[in-house]
């Protein structure tokens, strides 16, 4: 058992990042520790019956909570979820008024549903699948340009995706930014998601996060 509060199971993936992400901001905003455990994915480690028990899916990321009679948490959104309920009593990083959060949990849910799954395709069919198959690879990187559209509307004014005036660094943001950033390719074309994914990337917790787990030597 972890001596730290938080035992989380992850890897160098978009959606791993997105919980190293809350993570190092709970831990910076309110000294709350964690410790990780580094899955080896491409040893299916996550298919063992030791994971299962935790995510079923045999996906990462997975969370225990030993502070919550070792509470288990799966998928990357409910994680940053979860740990928002109970470790950011501050509101540092959600909202505390209810239409603040509710906006929050519709970008969390876009991304979710969308620019996570669409660009994870993109690049499965661009780059790992066994064949190039053009009609494929057009539909998802064509579909991942389009939510980046939807992203520019909502960036073209604002610092952050939710919150009054300019909006407010938050869980909507860490939730999408790691996903987004890998849209290199297009991102000129989106001014507005551009400037707000280099805002992100100043951070040193964004920083110190996406070096969770280290690169392979």
């Amino acid at each position: 058992m972890s001596p730290k509060p938080l035992q989380l199971y992850t890897a160098r993936t978009p959606n791993g990042f997105k919980t190293t992400l809350i993570a190092e901001e709970l831990k910076a905003a309110y000294g709350l520790d964690y410790d990780y455990h580094s899955i080896a994915l491409s040893k299916n480690e996550q298919k063992e019956d030791w994971f299962i028990k935790i995510n079923p899916n045999g996906r990462i990321p997975a969370l225990i909570d030993h502070s919550r009679n070792d509470f288990q948490v799966f998928e990357s959104a409910a994680i940053i979820l979860y740990l928002v309920q109970h470790y950011d009593k501050q509101h540092k990083f959600s909202f505390e008024d209810p239409d603040y959060q509710n906006e929050a949990l519709q970008w969390i849910f876009f991304t979710h549903g969308g620019i996570g799954p669409m660009m994870g395709q993109a690049n499965h069919f661009k780059n790992a699948a066994p064949e190039k198959i053009p009609y494929a690879i057009n539909r998802y990187i064509e579909e991942s340009k389009r939510l980046f559209g939807v992203l520019e509307i909502r960036l073209a004014d604002r610092d952050y995706l939710v919150g009054p005036g300019k909006g407010t660094y938050s869980i909507a943001d860490i939730n999408a930014f790691t996903w987004v950033k890998l849209g290199t390719d297009y991102l000129d074309s989106f001014p507005g998601v551009k400037a707000w994914v280099e805002r992100i990337a100043t951070r040193p917790t964004v920083q110190a996060a996406l070096n969770i787990p280290p690169p392979s030597k």
